[in-house]
């Protein structure tokens, strides 16, 4: 299982910048960029509760998993 950043469509949704994202929650843009590119090993909850709470939503919406290619 793979999990895959959704904060893409979240920010697009919300018709937010993510420049004003960044500045908002506190991070550079080049880091808010690292997350919704998905090239992070992780993310603090913290960093992830700033997020919900400035795009009003869920961790789940932000957050989503894909299943390998591998039969069962």
């Amino acid at each position: 299982m793979r999990i895959v950043v959704t904060l893409d469509v979240m920010i697009a949704r919300r018709k937010i910048k993510a420049k004003d994202l960044a500045e908002r929650i506190g991070i550079t843009e080049a880091n808010l960029s690292l997350l919704r590119t998905g090239k992070v090993k992780g993310v603090r909850f913290e960093t992830l509760a700033k997020l919900c709470e400035a795009l009003d939503c869920k961790p789940g919406d932000l957050l989503d998993s894909e299943t390998g290619g591998a039969a069962q």
